[in-house]
């Protein structure tokens, strides 16, 4: 039986690193008969929570920009996957920002049951995305429901496409196709 995966690729920079790895994701994801979207972040105007809770009443956020478009994707995805460049040690701004504005979430009968990261970062030491890890299980923790399926990190991707050729795609392609 197909899942449906919702990628997010949250990099905003052409070329990507982490939106390789999404997307090798995807494919992987695909490969096993999955249905797979992946929304990119890039060229998408997302603003910041304002914190007035009104999502939780509406079901939906007050700012109209596209951060409501793809909350109601993350609503009705079995899978959500988060790809991120790794920024001084943590999620990228732009990351936090949507898992911000998806806290209409919270009060909905939300699908998603598996989360798992991506992460690239330009430092390849093993605890690089010990941060992201972190931020990311702090969101999940508030969805009874879901829980953090897996995880995979490449380091040493200062520059783009520097991921091009690394066993990390292929992990990604795997780690995808092992969605059933």
């Amino acid at each position: 039986m197909s899942k449906n995966v919702l990628v997010i690729s949250t990099s905003i920079r052409p070329n990507s690193n982490s939106e390789m790895l999404a997307n090798a994701f995807a494919d992987g994801a695909r490969t096993s008969g999955n249905d797979v979207e992946v929304v990119s972040l890039k060229d998408k105007t997302i603003g910041f929570c304002k914190g007035c809770l009104a999502c939780q009443k509406l079901g939906h956020c007050v700012i109209k920009d596209d951060a409501n478009e793809i909350t109601e994707k993350m609503l009705g995805a079995e899978v959500i996957v988060w790809a991120t460049p790794i920024y001084y040690y943590e999620i990228s701004g732009q990351m936090k920002t949507m898992i911000d504005r998806a806290n209409s979430l919270y009060p909905r009968d939300y699908q998603f049951r598996e989360i798992y990261l991506l992460t690239t970062a330009a430092e390849d030491e093993d605890y690089v995305d010990e941060g992201a890890v972190k931020g990311l299980q702090g969101w999940i923790d508030c969805y009874e429901q879901a829980s953090f399926a897996g995880k995979l990190f490449a380091g040493g991707c200062s520059a783009p496409k520097d991921i091009e050729g690394s066993e990390k795609l292929k992990e990604a392609f795997e780690m995808g196709k092992s969605i059933r």
